[in-house]
């Protein structure tokens, strides 16, 4: 990597933490509980603490704002990876289907032991990444038969196959959603928005495993994802298993949006927007494309939830709703732009 490569790659690095620490303190700080910074600081390194402060920092605010942050980071890098495995800079998880698949499982989940079981604590908030990744896993395994033409997977095929599983599982989420009792339906609601609002430190603990593993498992991967960007013909001959290959990274893609869709319900346009807002930074390097997403992502959902809990107080707007906002014009743009 060259020398001007690697000082731009610091200095985008650093503007976006600088950037993400920004919103961080600005929704840490306000909202309908006002702190000051030395609340803050005081709460945080326990000097002479007050219950108060510590009920909206610790059960209310830091929580919700460190899971925005990792839901945003794991649905960029899904977003970089689903992009690079079909070469189609206007997809994203949503669109193949990985989205609704794990909607639907934790929509599922929701409504056997809402009203049977009734899971709680540590079992209920486990198993709903579970559901999720079954439900992501079990869309991506419908991609695969019936994008498979003569033994090899069609990067084109994927996004069309994906669009329809992805309005099939959108309808069995509806119906399932249907047979919610109302109390139970207006969660389910709230959630597939993609509403932080019930955000907890169990959520997080929950889907941190999932982050650990796979993300480091795709970025030990981005040279192969970079090989991925040739044409077929040209990457069979250099060794690369193609279609192998390309099933382990959409399920590693699916594993990270499982986890995310889990806590957050369908934030939709992160996976499609931070890879190419990383592309104009960084280039088209995966090595350093990825955790550029990551952090784009971080950065947008972050700003979606302080814009939804802070414009629109004393009501609440989701943040899949803030980002789906900023994220349709710009989509439209893509689509254009692709175009010319």
């Amino acid at each position: 990597m060259k020398t001007d490569s690697i000082r731009r790659l610091l200095l985008v690095v650093c503007g976006l933490l600088l950037l993400i620490l920004t919103t961080f303190y600005i929704s840490l700080t306000n909202g309908t509980f006002d702190l000051s910074v030395g609340d803050i600081v005081k709460t945080l390194l326990r000097v002479d603490p007050v219950a108060a402060h510590d009920l909206v920092i610790f059960d209310f605010r830091l929580p919700r704002i460190v899971l925005a942050m990792l839901i945003g980071l794991g649905l960029g890098i899904a977003g970089a990876v689903i992009q690079g495995v079909t070469r189609n800079g206007l997809a994203d998880p949503g669109m193949l289907g990985i989205n609704a698949g794990a909607s639907m499982a934790v929509v599922l989940f929701m409504l056997i032991f809402k009203q049977s079981l009734e899971l709680t604590g540590w079992l209920a908030f486990m198993a709903m990444p579970l559901f999720g990744l079954c439900g992501g896993v079990a869309a991506v395994i419908l991609i695969f038969w019936f994008a498979r033409s003569n033994g090899r997977l069609e990067p084109q095929q994927l996004i069309l196959v994906g669009i329809a599983v992805s309005s099939g599982f959108s309808a069995v989420t509806l119906y399932l959603s249907l047979r919610m009792n109302p109390d139970d339906f207006e969660a389910a609601a709230v959630w597939l928005a993609g509403s932080l609002h019930s955000a907890n430190w169990e959520y997080i603990t929950a889907m941190l495993p999932w982050l650990l593993i796979l993300i480091p498992y795709i970025w030990r991967k981005s040279s192969l994802l970079d090989v991925m960007q040739l044409h077929d013909e040209t990457a069979l001959s250099l060794g690369v298993p193609l279609t192998a290959q390309r099933q382990r990274l959409i399920l590693a893609a699916v594993g990270l949006v499982a986890a995310c869709v889990s806590v957050s319900g369908g934030i939709g346009f992160v996976g499609l927007i931070a890879p190419h807002i990383a592309r104009r930074l960084v280039g088209l390097h995966h090595s350093r494309l990825l955790p550029i997403s990551g952090l784009v992502g971080m950065l947008m959902v972050v700003l979606g939830d302080l814009i939804g809990k802070t414009i629109f107080a004393p009501a609440q707007l989701a943040a899949g709703i803030v980002i789906s906002i900023i994220g349709v014009p710009y989509f439209v743009y893509l689509l254009f732009r692709s175009r010319t």
